[in-house]
C-alpha cells in the first residue's frame, strides 16, 4: 500500500478546512462550494476513502501515528468493516 507523504496530508487537511469555513462564511458562494467539493475529492483519492469524513479522519490518524501503527489500524478497521468473510484456519 503506498501512503502519500505527511508533508501533503497535512496540506489537503488544512486546506480542506479552510474550503470548509469558506462555506460556512458564505453558504451560497459557488466558488467555495467547488473547492470544497474539490479538496474532499482529494482528500478522498489521497487517503483511499469512499467519503470525506473518512477521509479527514484517516488524515487525522495518520498525522498523529507513525507509519507501522497506522497500517495496523488501517488493516484492523478494514477487517472488521468487511461483512461476512471469514477467517482461513
Amino acid at each position: 500500500m503506498l501512503l502519500p507523504a505527511k508533508s501533503e496530508v497535512t496540506r489537503q487537511l488544512r486546506r480542506y478546512r479552510v474550503c470548509q469555513l469558506a462555506v460556512v462564511a458564505a453558504p451560497a458562494d459557488l466558488a467555495s462550494r467547488a473547492a470544497l467539493e474539490d479538496s474532499g475529492y482529494t482528500l478522498c483519492v489521497l487517503m483511499g476513502e469512499r467519503n470525506v469524513r473518512e477521509a479527514a479522519e484517516a488524515a487525522r490518524r495518520y498525522l498523529r501515528t507513525d507509519l507501522i501503527t497506522y497500517l495496523r489500524e488501517q488493516n484492523a478497521r478494514t477487517r472488521a468493516a468487511a461483512p461476512g468473510r471469514r477467517r482461513r484456519r
